[in-house]
């Protein structure tokens, strides 16, 4: 099947970054706008109290989940963001390699952010994210 993201790289711009510098998608490309990912349990309840990784790893499972409702998977995505609630760059790694290694060769645009405090008791990461498909 014919994916809709092309991932831009820019030989002007340092190659440290393990992701594209930049994505786009045709105009006839169905954009979907996932809300932040949370590392819950279908309870409600926080996966992997006290655990970036675990807390990684539970975000992306509930957001391929979302993405296969809406018709998607990891290989749409076109941007995403991962928030961390910390201000130790070792835990915000931790969640990044987690992500990273998730999405493999298909290394979108991404912003990692340490933030103070995120919505959900004991919730250390959340992911956000862009996906565009071609319908057929």
């Amino acid at each position: 099947m014919a994916r809709a993201v092309t991932l831009i790289r820019s030989a002007s711009l340092s190659d440290v970054a393990e992701y594209a510098y930049a994505a786009t998608a045709p105009a006839e490309a169905r954009l979907i706008f996932l809300a932040g990912a949370c590392p819950l349990n279908q309870d409600g309840s926080t996966a992997a109290v006290g655990d970036y990784a675990g807390q990684a790893a539970k975000a992306l499972e509930n957001m391929e989940s979302a993405l296969a409702d809406a018709g998607a998977v990891l290989r749409d995505v076109i941007s995403a963001r991962v928030l961390v609630a910390s201000a130790r760059r070792e835990d915000l790694v931790a969640a990044w390699q987690v992500v990273r290694d998730a999405f493999g060769d298909h290394d979108v645009p991404n912003t990692l952010l340490g933030v103070t405090v995120l919505g959900y008791r004991d919730q250390l990461v959340e992911i956000e994210a862009v996906a565009a498909v071609l319908d057929a």
